[in-house]
């Protein structure tokens, strides 16, 4: 007999672009989003680094269907938002084209400090992302959790990617937004932490050493967050339709409840060295659900795709108690039509970068249109 999983609460956080509609250009224009969006989202909507972005963050949900309709009217409010105002959001990590050295910084203080202290590193940060969260309140054994989930993290990185274009040119990476992130300190895959105990000594050294403020200042693809009882998932470029993120949200909650129900078993996830790992993150990174990843065990390469079939095995017990197989199954139709990346890079090789920027328009708003 299996042992019932705990509740897994779940939290999506997504970064937006905003773009006017005629130029297809990035559009400063934060502030006026924040005076009229927060009269109904409230503390759900926030800036960014640069006033071309806007963050949303949902509510915590017990469901994922919870998590659905909140990220449908996160978006549609958004988007009635910028209409209202002449222009459109974008769900991508990347924009086609706006170049970063043009962009407005947002006047708070907590990002003119970020660009005294890493100069052109932070300016250079016009990459958008997609944050998950999944409730986990025992603190060791969200560490433990966390420490295991990161053989799988490349998996999930290839099926978001949405960042291949920069400054008008193909990178030749599906998540061009990955390689800009990493150039961050406390950036990429979190070291090796075997308690939570561990995770404080470390915060508590880099604080007393004056290399971060808080802990909100450790950008690590997979964390503890500071302030909730969450492992909170960072790999993920931002998915441009409402059923990809959903899909995402769905394969991180069944891989914490597969690994919880693992532990609670005496079993565990084989544990792979960083250098690896690294390995099929930048084989994620540059060929997204085309590439190949290595089986660490057969030391052999193996096809992406394959390597989610056998993910989807390895959760299968868990979907339905958790309630989310419709969600996860979707990676079925990511892996046969492709990734955000995928369609941009088709609309780009037929030449029009504006055919670009409209469908991630388009893309964005379907599912509450």
């Amino acid at each position: 007999m299996q042992t019932k999983l705990p509740e897994l609460t779940i939290g999506i956080e997504e970064e937006y672009q905003i773009v006017d509609p005629e130029s297809r250009e990035l559009k400063p224009f934060i502030q006026k989003f924040l005076e009229q969006g927060q009269i109904v989202l409230q503390e759900q909507i926030k800036a960014e680094q640069l006033q071309c972005q806007v963050e949303v963050g949902s509510d915590v949900c017990r469901t994922i269907g919870e998590a659905r309709q909140e990220l449908i009217r996160l978006r549609r409010s958004i988007s009635h938002l910028a209409s209202r105002n002449g222009l459109r959001i974008a769900a991508a990590s990347t924009h086609p084209f706006s170049s970063w050295q043009e962009q407005d910084v947002t006047e708070a203080q907590r990002y003119i400090k970020l660009q005294e202290n890493f100069g052109d590193v932070a300016r250079r940060m016009l990459i958008f992302g997609m944050h998950v969260h999944v409730g986990v309140p025992d603190k060791d054994l969200r560490i433990d959790v966390m420490d295991q989930s990161l053989y799988f993290l490349p998996h999930l990185l290839a099926l978001s990617t949405s960042s291949p274009l920069w400054q008008g040119r193909d990178t030749g990476l599906k998540s061009y937004r990955s390689v800009v992130f990493e150039s961050l300190p406390r950036s990429g895959l979190p070291p090796s932490l075997r308690s939570y105990a561990e995770y404080e000594r470390l915060v508590n050294v880099l604080v007393r050493t004056r290399c971060i403020e808080e802990p909100t200042q450790i950008w690590w693809d997979v964390r503890p967050h500071p302030r909730f009882p969450t492992i909170e998932f960072r790999v993920c470029d931002v998915c441009t339709k409402i059923e990809e993120a959903l899909c995402l949200t769905a394969l991180f909650m069944a891989i914490v409840g597969k690994l919880i129900r693992l532990r609670r078993n005496n079993q565990a996830w084989r544990r792979y060295p960083r250098h690896l790992l690294y390995e099929n993150k930048w084989r994620a990174m540059r060929y997204g659900i085309d590439g190949k990843l290595i089986d660490f065990g057969k030391a052999e390469e193996v096809p992406l795709r394959f390597l989610v079939l056998e993910l989807m095995d390895f959760v299968d017990d868990v979907l339905d108690e958790l309630g989310i197989r419709r969600e996860a199954e979707y990676v079925h139709t990511i892996l046969a039509h492709g990734t955000s990346a995928d369609r941009q890079l088709k609309r780009a090789r037929e030449g029009d970068m504006n055919a670009v920027v409209d469908g991630l328009i388009a893309e964005t708003r379907e599912g509450f249109h």
